[in-house]
Protein backbone atom coordinates (compact mmCIF):
# COMPACT_ATOMS: atom_id res chain seq x y z
CA UNK A 1 0.00 0.00 0.00
CA UNK A 2 1.05 3.57 -0.57
CA UNK A 3 2.08 5.56 2.42
CA UNK A 4 -0.41 8.27 3.52
CA UNK A 5 0.85 11.81 2.43
CA UNK A 6 0.55 14.37 5.08
CA UNK A 7 -1.86 17.49 4.37
CA UNK A 8 0.28 20.55 3.22
CA UNK A 9 -0.74 24.66 2.81
CA UNK A 10 -1.83 25.95 -0.11
CA UNK A 11 1.04 26.97 -2.51
CA UNK A 12 3.70 25.04 0.18
CA UNK A 13 5.29 21.68 -1.34
CA UNK A 14 5.25 19.01 0.89
CA UNK A 15 8.48 18.87 3.76
CA UNK A 16 9.30 22.68 2.76
CA UNK A 17 10.32 24.89 5.09
CA UNK A 18 8.22 28.52 5.33
CA UNK A 19 10.10 31.47 5.29
CA UNK A 20 10.29 33.89 8.28
CA UNK A 21 8.24 36.98 7.82
CA UNK A 22 9.67 40.15 9.01
CA UNK A 23 7.74 41.38 11.91
CA UNK A 24 6.33 45.00 11.50
CA UNK A 25 6.36 45.30 15.19
CA UNK A 26 10.65 44.50 15.50
CA UNK A 27 12.36 47.59 16.05
CA UNK A 28 14.76 48.57 13.00
CA UNK A 29 18.91 48.20 13.32
CA UNK A 30 20.54 51.85 13.68
CA UNK A 31 22.37 53.17 10.41
CA UNK A 32 25.39 54.22 11.26
CA UNK A 33 25.97 58.06 11.64
CA UNK A 34 28.87 59.57 11.13
CA UNK A 35 27.91 62.77 13.17
CA UNK A 36 26.75 60.66 16.24
CA UNK A 37 29.97 58.57 15.53
CA UNK A 38 32.29 61.97 15.65
CA UNK A 39 30.50 63.36 19.13
CA UNK A 40 30.62 60.02 20.87
CA UNK A 41 34.44 59.56 19.97
CA UNK A 42 35.61 63.35 19.82
CA UNK A 43 32.97 65.29 21.06
CA UNK A 44 32.39 67.44 17.85
CA UNK A 45 29.89 66.97 14.92
CA UNK A 46 32.74 67.60 12.23
CA UNK A 47 36.40 66.57 11.55
CA UNK A 48 38.39 69.24 9.90
CA UNK A 49 39.75 67.22 6.99
CA UNK A 50 43.39 67.23 5.78
CA UNK A 51 43.40 64.20 3.51
CA UNK A 52 45.27 67.36 0.93
CA UNK A 53 47.66 68.60 3.45
CA UNK A 54 51.24 68.07 2.89
CA UNK A 55 52.30 68.58 6.74
CA UNK A 56 51.75 65.00 8.82
CA UNK A 57 51.02 65.66 12.56
CA UNK A 58 52.33 63.21 15.14
CA UNK A 59 51.11 63.32 18.79
CA UNK A 60 53.13 62.14 21.60
CA UNK A 61 50.55 62.35 24.59
CA UNK A 62 50.26 60.79 28.03
CA UNK A 63 53.37 58.70 28.37
CA UNK A 64 55.65 56.82 26.02
CA UNK A 65 55.01 53.16 25.87
CA UNK A 66 58.21 51.21 25.46
CA UNK A 67 58.53 47.21 25.39
CA UNK A 68 56.17 46.65 28.31
CA UNK A 69 52.45 47.20 28.07
CA UNK A 70 51.48 50.30 30.87
CA UNK A 71 47.77 49.42 32.74
CA UNK A 72 44.76 50.32 30.63
CA UNK A 73 44.01 53.20 32.58
CA UNK A 74 47.20 54.94 31.73
CA UNK A 75 46.89 57.24 28.49
CA UNK A 76 50.09 56.29 26.36
CA UNK A 77 51.48 56.57 23.10
CA UNK A 78 52.82 53.46 21.47
CA UNK A 79 56.15 53.77 20.25
CA UNK A 80 55.65 50.43 17.73
CA UNK A 81 53.24 53.00 15.70
CA UNK A 82 54.77 56.20 15.85
CA UNK A 83 57.72 54.79 14.66
CA UNK A 84 55.94 53.66 10.95
CA UNK A 85 54.11 56.93 10.84
CA UNK A 86 57.66 58.42 10.46
CA UNK A 87 58.92 56.10 8.03
CA UNK A 88 55.59 56.13 6.19
CA UNK A 89 55.61 60.51 6.24
CA UNK A 90 59.58 59.98 5.30
CA UNK A 91 58.58 57.80 2.20
CA UNK A 92 55.41 59.51 1.02
CA UNK A 93 56.27 62.29 -1.66
CA UNK A 94 52.68 64.27 -0.91
CA UNK A 95 53.87 64.92 2.42
CA UNK A 96 56.69 67.94 2.61
CA UNK A 97 56.93 68.37 6.91
CA UNK A 98 56.03 66.52 9.87
CA UNK A 99 54.52 68.59 12.85
CA UNK A 100 55.40 66.94 16.45
CA UNK A 101 52.89 67.89 19.03
CA UNK A 102 54.20 67.07 23.01
CA UNK A 103 51.93 66.62 25.97
CA UNK A 104 53.94 63.80 27.81
CA UNK A 105 55.19 63.11 31.29
CA UNK A 106 58.32 60.70 29.75
CA UNK A 107 58.37 57.25 29.88
CA UNK A 108 60.44 54.09 28.68
CA UNK A 109 64.06 55.94 27.83
CA UNK A 110 64.93 53.55 24.84
CA UNK A 111 61.73 53.66 23.39
CA UNK A 112 61.40 57.70 23.69
CA UNK A 113 65.09 57.74 22.37
CA UNK A 114 64.32 55.61 19.07
CA UNK A 115 61.66 57.88 18.35
CA UNK A 116 63.35 61.45 18.58
CA UNK A 117 66.22 59.34 16.33
CA UNK A 118 63.75 59.00 13.65
CA UNK A 119 63.02 62.15 13.85
CA UNK A 120 66.71 63.46 14.03
CA UNK A 121 67.28 61.47 10.84
CA UNK A 122 64.55 62.61 8.60
CA UNK A 123 65.21 64.25 5.61
CA UNK A 124 62.23 66.31 5.35
CA UNK A 125 61.59 69.74 7.95
CA UNK A 126 60.35 68.86 11.20
CA UNK A 127 59.05 71.11 13.59
CA UNK A 128 58.13 70.30 17.17
CA UNK A 129 55.54 72.24 19.80
CA UNK A 130 55.15 71.46 23.49
CA UNK A 131 52.51 72.37 24.47
CA UNK A 132 51.54 71.32 28.40
CA UNK A 133 54.47 69.33 28.91
CA UNK A 134 57.11 67.83 27.46
CA UNK A 135 59.06 65.94 30.77
CA UNK A 136 61.98 63.63 31.19
CA UNK A 137 62.40 61.24 27.65
CA UNK A 138 60.18 64.17 26.32
CA UNK A 139 62.82 66.36 25.67
CA UNK A 140 64.85 64.33 23.95
CA UNK A 141 62.09 64.29 21.52
CA UNK A 142 61.36 67.75 21.76
CA UNK A 143 64.81 68.70 20.84
CA UNK A 144 65.24 66.25 17.70
CA UNK A 145 63.47 68.21 15.26
CA UNK A 146 64.87 70.71 12.81
CA UNK A 147 63.22 73.77 14.92
CA UNK A 148 61.43 73.66 18.31
CA UNK A 149 58.36 75.43 20.13
CA UNK A 150 57.20 75.72 23.67
CA UNK A 151 54.19 77.35 24.92
CA UNK A 152 54.85 79.99 27.17
CA UNK A 153 52.47 78.04 30.30
CA UNK A 154 54.45 74.51 29.14
CA UNK A 155 57.33 73.00 31.25
CA UNK A 156 59.73 70.44 31.00
CA UNK A 157 61.33 68.77 33.39
CA UNK A 158 64.68 67.24 33.48
CA UNK A 159 66.40 64.68 35.82
CA UNK A 160 68.40 61.35 35.74
CA UNK A 161 67.05 58.18 34.73
CA UNK A 162 65.74 56.06 37.15
CA UNK A 163 64.94 52.44 37.10
CA UNK A 164 61.75 50.64 37.97
CA UNK A 165 61.88 47.13 39.07
CA UNK A 166 64.35 44.59 40.59
CA UNK A 167 67.99 46.26 40.87
CA UNK A 168 70.94 44.28 41.15
CA UNK A 169 73.68 45.82 43.71
CA UNK A 170 76.38 45.39 41.30
CA UNK A 171 78.64 47.60 39.48
CA UNK A 172 77.71 46.70 35.96
CA UNK A 173 74.02 48.36 37.26
CA UNK A 174 75.57 51.32 38.03
CA UNK A 175 77.86 51.66 34.98
CA UNK A 176 74.61 50.77 32.71
CA UNK A 177 72.78 53.60 33.86
CA UNK A 178 75.41 55.87 33.72
CA UNK A 179 76.08 54.93 30.06
CA UNK A 180 72.40 55.66 29.41
CA UNK A 181 72.11 58.89 30.92
CA UNK A 182 75.37 59.32 29.06
CA UNK A 183 73.24 58.79 25.65
CA UNK A 184 70.46 61.03 26.98
CA UNK A 185 72.52 64.25 27.41
CA UNK A 186 74.45 63.88 24.16
CA UNK A 187 71.62 63.87 22.35
CA UNK A 188 70.06 66.61 23.58
CA UNK A 189 73.08 68.82 23.75
CA UNK A 190 73.57 67.74 20.14
CA UNK A 191 70.45 69.09 18.56
CA UNK A 192 70.00 71.83 20.89
CA UNK A 193 71.58 74.81 22.17
CA UNK A 194 72.51 74.31 25.64
CA UNK A 195 75.77 73.81 27.05
CA UNK A 196 76.68 70.19 28.64
CA UNK A 197 77.53 71.78 32.06
CA UNK A 198 74.18 73.64 32.05
CA UNK A 199 71.97 70.47 31.45
CA UNK A 200 73.85 68.47 33.99
CA UNK A 201 73.40 71.34 35.92
CA UNK A 202 69.60 71.65 35.83
CA UNK A 203 69.48 67.38 36.18
CA UNK A 204 71.29 67.03 39.22
CA UNK A 205 69.38 70.58 41.38
CA UNK A 206 68.64 69.19 44.20
CA UNK A 207 65.71 71.15 46.37
CA UNK A 208 63.38 71.79 44.07
CA UNK A 209 61.62 68.91 42.96
CA UNK A 210 60.08 67.38 46.00
CA UNK A 211 60.16 63.45 45.53
CA UNK A 212 63.42 63.65 43.04
CA UNK A 213 66.43 65.95 41.49
CA UNK A 214 66.08 67.46 38.94
CA UNK A 215 64.66 70.92 37.56
CA UNK A 216 61.40 71.50 35.92
CA UNK A 217 61.55 74.67 33.42
CA UNK A 218 58.84 76.88 32.31
CA UNK A 219 58.42 77.55 28.59
CA UNK A 220 60.54 81.33 28.66
CA UNK A 221 63.41 79.47 30.31
CA UNK A 222 63.56 76.64 28.16
CA UNK A 223 64.19 79.01 25.32
CA UNK A 224 66.29 81.11 27.39
CA UNK A 225 68.61 77.84 28.35
CA UNK A 226 69.12 76.45 24.62
CA UNK A 227 66.91 73.66 25.21
CA UNK A 228 64.17 75.14 22.95
CA UNK A 229 64.69 77.47 19.91
CA UNK A 230 61.51 79.52 19.94
CA UNK A 231 58.53 80.52 22.20
CA UNK A 232 55.03 80.04 20.80
CA UNK A 233 52.49 77.93 20.02
CA UNK A 234 50.28 76.04 16.94
CA UNK A 235 50.66 79.13 14.17
CA UNK A 236 54.20 79.98 15.18
CA UNK A 237 55.00 76.13 14.60
CA UNK A 238 52.86 75.81 11.10
CA UNK A 239 54.39 78.81 9.66
CA UNK A 240 58.06 77.99 10.62
CA UNK A 241 57.27 74.31 9.31
CA UNK A 242 55.90 75.94 5.73
CA UNK A 243 58.78 78.15 5.50
CA UNK A 244 61.46 75.18 6.18
CA UNK A 245 59.48 73.23 3.60
CA UNK A 246 59.51 76.46 0.93
CA UNK A 247 63.29 76.61 1.45
CA UNK A 248 63.70 72.55 1.21
CA UNK A 249 61.79 72.56 -2.50
CA UNK A 250 64.18 75.63 -3.25
CA UNK A 251 67.21 73.10 -2.56
CA UNK A 252 65.94 70.55 -4.11
CA UNK A 253 65.25 72.67 -7.57
CA UNK A 254 68.83 73.94 -7.37
CA UNK A 255 70.13 70.62 -6.81
CA UNK A 256 68.21 69.32 -9.67
CA UNK A 257 69.23 72.52 -12.01
CA UNK A 258 72.85 72.30 -11.10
Amino acid sequence: MDAPVAPSAPGLNPGSIPEAQPNPQAPKEAKSNPVLENIESLGQTRVAQSDESNIFCVSIIGQVEGHLVLPPQNKTTKYEHIIPQLVAAEQNDKIEGVLIILNTVGGDVEAGLAIAEMIASMSKPTVSLVLGGGHSIGVPIAVASRHSFISETATMTIHPIRLTGLVIGVPQSFEYLEKMQERVIRFVTKNSKISEAKFRELMLTTGELARDIGTTVVGKDAVEYGLIDELGGLGEALRKLNQLIEEHRQRITMGAVQ
